[in-house]
């Protein structure tokens, strides 16, 4: 029997944080441009075999993430305008224990718009429909999708029937994690993963 088609959904590592720059403009820092190429280098030992379409959030850091990848899959890669990051837009830049207190008061009142923040209920219809959008028009075969740590796991709490709640976001470290679903019935294959693990996989073979 063949194995059913996966849709995965990686969130792009590390950033070079500028409070200067708007967020959605960050790129990758040192760290997260290694993690990339060390992923693309796996790609020539099976790493993400059957992949046959790429998609990015339109931010920077996605698509610094997206692009190699796509190169090295000899994919086409296509910008989906919707996926981006939970709109942040109303605050701005704040240094990491304010932004961690928000993104908690984020994800425990999803029906709040806490400090102007989207809300997650809307962030969570918006990425869980683009992604439907995504998988209806891309071509048979497995699908990866670059975005971002939070819209991501309100994709995994929504596929997973979970509510929404950070105790499924993550964690610490800067992102580089994956989530791997079904691409047909949509059901997710366990939570977050690193993308370690996809290297990993593909020296061993699985």
């Amino acid at each position: 029997m063949s194995r059913r088609s996966v849709l995965r959904y990686l969130s792009h590592p590390q950033v070079l944080i500028d409070p200067d720059i708007p967020v959605p403009d960050w790129g990758l820092n040192d760290e997260g441009n290694a993690r990339v190429a060390t992923l693309c280098g796996a790609v020539r030992n099976g790493a993400l075999a059957g992949t046959k379409s790429v998609f990015s959030s339109p931010e920077r850091k996605a698509l610094e993430t997206a692009r190699p990848l796509a190169d090295a899959l000899g994919c086409p890669l296509s910008v989906a305008p919707d996926s981006y990051e939970n709109d942040r837009s109303a605050t701005g830049y704040l240094p990491g224990p304010e932004f961690e207190a928000l993104a908690d008061a984020f994800f425990a009142k999803p029906e709040t718009s806490v400090k102007g923040w989207e809300r997650a209920l809307d962030a969570q219809t918006r990425i869980t429909t683009s992604i439907a959008d995504m998988t209806a028009t891309a071509p048979k075969g497995d699908i990866l999708i670059v975005g971002h740590g939070a819209v991501g796991t309100l994709l995994y709490c929504a596929r997973a029937g979970f509510p929404i709640s950070r105790a499924h976001d993550q964690g610490p470290g800067g992102g580089g994690n994956y989530i791997t679903f079904d691409r047909v019935t949509g059901v997710s294959f366990g939570g977050w993963r690193p993308i370690e693990s996809l290297v990993s996989d593909s020296v061993t073979g699985q």
